[in-house]
């Protein structure tokens, strides 16, 4: 087990089992060392807008959970989580109502996930931003860019 899966113990996190692309397309791709994870949405699959069934609270749990399905994807891909470097850039489309200003307040739902995990190498660029309609209504979707070792090295 890598430093890493021990953590996630420590933390009382479990993975849930990766998910497959809900289209055409691959869940991952790296190239030069980094690795662009497609976008992921909760794990349990909600449906709705933030601002009108959902709460910044609410959205917040469901990036968390987003969060934990990228890290199963890379897990999977990668075999172990000690092969991330880095977490390098965060984009989150948060499915809101034109009103709803909280966005950035949701995705940390996400970022804060990847901290609790990685410590400094979990600090990331990002950007949110708001869409008037996200694949299944799902109320977030975040895709992630990650720096990857080749190896393991020791």
């Amino acid at each position: 087990m890598g430093r890493i899966e021990e953590r996630l113990l420590e933390l009382g996190i479990i993975l849930p089992k990766a998910s497959n692309p809900a289209a055409s397309y691959t869940n991952v791709v790296i190239v030069n060392g980094l690795m662009y994870v497609s976008g992921k949405g909760p794990t349990d699959h909600v449906k709705g807008k933030l601002g009108k069934e959902f709460t910044t609270e609410d959205g917040y749990t469901y990036a968390r959970q987003a969060g934990l399905e990228v890290l199963a994807v890379v897990k999977e891909e990668l075999g172990t989580l000690d092969r991330v470097k880095r977490v390098v850039k965060v984009q989150g489309f948060v499915n809101a109502e034109p009103q709803f200003e909280e966005h950035h307040k949701v995705l940390n739902g996400f970022s804060e996930l990847m901290y609790e995990v990685f410590e400094q190498k979990g600090v990331h660029a990002r950007s949110v931003l708001g869409a008037v309609s996200v694949r299944d209504n799902l109320p977030i979707i975040v895709d992630t860019i990650f720096e990857v070792e080749d190896e393991i090295s020791n």
